[in-house]
């Protein structure tokens, strides 16, 4: 397998151990780092008023233990998200589409290419100044792991991209089953009607001798 050049090490690793031998990665990224801007505002005030109840009282030992408490607790939460946004990969193949996540647990989620029906991109005001934007997949009216996924990088790039590996024929799907993998071709020689393969005429017999 091939990753695209420039992409995180990370997800480079993901792509060696998730991909098959012959499968080659067009698409390989984590989300936007814009997915951090609502935890940050959370920790924020949390680590700044623990902080602060540190400080407070030195000598006051409640004080200083519930401020440590709450830095503390602030720290490990802020960074499980930090950590889980590092993990999390957006992978697409000729194949499939994998999400790949889990900080200690990994997990993958894939959808192949085939099964996919529909694709909507939705950029918000912020995703366009941003240029972040998210995914919504449809399958066959299933609900499925990859339905939608949010803050997606490089919105008009990837958007090409995936719409390109979607409808690369008339009929707005990849030849082959539905791991991305090609048809057999027909057999050779003419087919009659009902399935039955028409043998060669046969060639006219030598005149007889008198």
């Amino acid at each position: 397998m091939a990753a695209p050049a420039g992409i995180p090490a990370r997800a480079a690793k993901d792509v060696e151990k998730y991909l098959l031998d012959d499968e080659d990665a067009v698409v390989a990224t984590r989300r936007h780092w814009a997915v951090l801007v609502v935890p940050t505002a959370k920790f924020l005030p949390v680590f700044l008023a623990g902080g602060w109840l540190l400080v407070l009282d030195p000598d006051n030992r409640v004080t200083s233990t519930v401020g440590l408490l709450v830095v503390v607790a602030a720290l490990l939460t802020y960074g499980l998200r930090v950590g889980e946004w590092w993990m999390r990969h957006f992978i697409v193949s000729r194949r499939r589409v994998l999400l790949t996540s889990g900080l200690f647990v990994r997990t993958v989620t894939l959808l192949p290419l085939r099964r996919i029906t529909d694709l909507t991109w939705k950029e918000t005001f912020f995703g366009q100044l941003l240029g972040y934007g998210t995914f919504r997949f449809e399958s066959a009216g299933q609900q499925q792991g990859l339905s939608e996924i949010t803050f997606l990088p490089h919105a008009g790039a990837l958007y090409r991209q995936v719409s390109g590996l979607l409808f690369t024929s008339d009929w707005g799907a990849s030849s082959g089953d539905d791991e991305g993998n090609q048809e057999a071709p027909p057999p050779a020689g003419p087919i009659a009607t009902g399935g039955r393969r028409d043998t060669e005429p046969i060639p006219g017999l030598p005149p007889r001798q008198e």
